[in-house]
């Protein structure tokens, strides 16, 4: 007989997983889409403002046009601004401007005709332009557009671009000789291993020093050049007081030596005459000699300049060791007269 089947037994080996009951969350029949507009940040209730209404703000406003504003400003301060009923009458400004009338309309050209005849205080046809272009002259008109520039002065000689130089040209007109010739010879002589820019420099620093130095006093034993200005006047033009301390000192002559024209291989003075610009030149290089020994109570790249220029004023006042010089110079050139041999006339 088989054995009893027992059920208990039999259910327990069957695995068996119970099935998971679905969640059913609690949700709105109607779901609402999410906003599409965004509230302003500074009102307190976003219910109060609409976020799609921007008309009721300031700052949505579209700017006023030129005219607006100048009407507004002239409203505030009691003034009388543009007449904003008519506007900006056309043949205002086009006045004048052949070219700007040619482009303009029939009915422009007609009007601005019996403008020209009409008699004063009668208004012609206009309409309302605003300037573009930061108005260098082109104004906006809708469909038509012009632009209207300044008619330039026609040179005097036709054909030329500019007109001619006026003559005599000026003595500084040239990029070379645009410098006094005194300034620029002593600029030279100044310079030093070929350093122009430190000559001028030094040559700037010198004017400075004679403008602002107190005014001089003259020795009567030592006069300067016949019309010479006050000494007051001098320090007032620094170019001016440099020539006539160099103009002042400046030897006529020089003495050149000649072998063997005494006889026996002796040599013979003879003076000889020197030109304006050698004479400055020579001039020049006593005062730099001069300069170079003085002692000087600063120190750097001004001191070499304050020298000079205190050399310069002890030249004026005739306390410079080259006054002794010149003399020098003079009186040998006196004693020589004899040596010179004249030709003979035929």
């Amino acid at each position: 007989m088989p054995p009893k089947l027992n059920v208990l037994s039999f259910a327990r080996a069957i695995p068996y997983r119970p099935k998971a009951q679905a969640q059913w969350l609690s949700r709105p029949a109607t779901r609402l889409a999410p906003a599409q507009t965004r509230a302003y940040s500074d009102a307190k209730d976003p219910k109060e403002v609409p976020a799609a209404d921007r008309s009721k703000r300031i700052d949505a406003k579209p700017l006023e046009h030129v005219s607006e504003e100048a009407a507004t400003m002239a409203e505030i301060t009691g003034g009388e601004g543009p007449d904003l009923s008519q506007g900006t009458p056309v043949q205002e400004i086009v006045k004048g401007d052949k070219k700007a009338e040619e482009k303009l309309p029939k009915v422009m050209q007609e009007q601005l005709k019996k403008a020209s005849s009409a008699p004063k205080g009668s208004r012609s046809y206009s309409t309302t332009t605003r300037p573009i272009d930061g108005g260098n002259g082109a104004f906006d008109m809708g469909l038509m557009s012009f632009t209207s520039a300044p008619a330039a002065a026609a040179p005097a000689s036709p054909g030329l671009k500019f007109d001619m130089p006026v003559l005599p040209l000026p003595k500084d007109g040239h990029v070379k000789h645009r410098y006094d010739p005194v300034v620029d010879q002593v600029t030279n002589l100044l310079m030093r291993h070929g350093q122009k820019s430190v000559a001028q420099r030094n040559m700037a620093l010198i004017l400075q020093q004679l403008r602002t130095a107190s005014v001089p006093t003259i020795n009567p034993q030592r006069p300067l050049l016949p019309g010479a200005p006050p000494p007051s006047h001098l320090p007032l033009n620094p170019v001016l007081y440099l020539t006539l301390a160099i103009d002042s000192v400046a030897p006529l002559l020089r003495i050149r030596s000649q072998k063997g024209a005494a006889g026996g291989g002796v040599a013979l003075q003879i003076p000889v005459p020197l030109g304006q610009r050698q004479r400055r030149r020579i001039a020049i290089q006593w005062i730099l000699a001069a300069a170079s020994k003085r002692k000087t109570n600063t120190s750097g790249k001004t001191g070499y300049a304050q020298r000079v220029a205190s050399e310069l004023i002890a030249v004026i006042e005739g306390r410079s060791g080259v006054w002794d010089r010149r003399n020098a110079v003079h009186k040998l050139g006196i004693s020589a007269r004899a040596n010179i041999v004249l030709p003979r006339k035929r």
